[in-house]
């Protein structure tokens, strides 16, 4: 697909320094070089200098604010031969910390730490994945991607032992039944079915309003992805599909899935929808879509800049899928 990497996440060409990991003393030593580099996140949320473009802020590994983490740091790979590492900050809790305004669908909130200036903050990745560059893009979502794995699989899944952090982060290890295990990504399958000059969208409950998007769906054992496609498609629309094809991918941290971006073409248009899996599905015509990319439309908003749903809707927009 043209310009299939300038999906946001979509990668930055970082060398991730795979040759380091199983070495203890490689790793150590890159911890202590002095021109090695932490980015820094807190409860999932990374360190920025909020003014945009928004940068990815990278402090030295022994800055006083790297104190309150309570994991080793992972090592996501270099940066102009510098090794660059993740540091998790969740174990700190800010003073007067509003919970309830946290874990939401676009959390807007800030968090400060006072070891640090008050114009670094701790952001929703989600809120401001646009503001970032390629790199700091791809380093926030890994280091967002494999902690959050660590967070949830403290515990071997053979024996139910607490399991040991290990190769800079990229393995646990079961210290009682030597089982490994690594970290996990969800295939997704995303689709832009078309029919004619439509486009098949939907929105699922719970999801701010206005807001649709394209469908999608995990993709099952054994399974294709043309199959994937066809599967959630019929079950979420009852629409039929016929020929499928790949067209892009996107690392999505949340928490854990690699977007496949897919076209299918649809062989049938009569809509019968799963109230379980979605609220709502219709078809777009081109010119309609024109006008919600637009935000001229009185019901329904973009889709997110960022999603991988935004960068395929343009795309055909534009006819430049191919």
């Amino acid at each position: 697909m043209k310009n299939a990497e300038d999906v946001t996440f979509g990668g930055s060409g970082l060398d991730r320094a795979g040759e380091l990991r199983n070495d203890p003393a490689a790793l150590a030593a890159a911890a202590a070089d002095p021109d090695a580099r932490a980015i820094v996140l807190w409860r999932g949320k990374p360190l920025i200098a909020p003014e945009r473009p928004a940068g990815l802020i990278r402090l030295p590994m022994d800055h006083a604010a790297l104190a309150h983490s309570t994991m080793p740091p992972i090592l996501l790979g270099r940066e102009d031969g510098a090794p660059v590492f993740a540091v998790d900050l969740s174990a700190w809790t800010p003073d007067a910390v509003d919970e309830a305004s946290l874990g939401g669908f676009m959390d807007p909130s800030e968090q400060r730490h006072p070891k640090l200036p008050d114009w670094m903050v701790f952001a929703e990745l989600r809120r401001i994945m646009t503001w970032l560059s390629p790199r700091d893009a791809e380093l926030a979502t890994t280091g967002k991607a494999v902690f959050g794995w660590h967070e949830i699989h403290r515990f071997c899944a053979r024996c139910g032992c607490e399991s040991e952090m290990t190769q800079g982060g990229w393995q646990r290890q079961c210290p009682a039944c030597k089982a490994g295990h690594f970290p996990r990504t969800d295939p997704v399958v995303i689709m832009l079915i078309t029919h004619e000059n439509s486009v098949l969208m939907g929105r699922s409950p719970g999801w701010p309003q206005g807001m649709y998007s394209l469908l999608a769906g995990f993709v099952e054992p054994g399974e294709t992805l043309e199959a994937a496609v066809r599967r959630e498609v019929f079950e979420e629309a009852g629409v039929r599909v016929g020929e499928v094809g790949y067209l892009a991918s996107q690392p999505w941290p949340f928490p854990a899935s690699l977007m496949f971006g897919c076209w299918g073409q649809a062989t049938s248009t009569e809509i019968t929808i799963d109230p379980v899996e979605i609220e709502d599905a219709r078809w777009i015509s081109r010119e309609e879509m024109m006008d919600i990319s637009a935000g001229f439309h009185p019901a329904i908003k973009p889709a997110r800049k960022g999603a991988i749903a935004h960068f395929l809707i343009e795309r055909w927009l534009e006819d430049t899928l191919d």
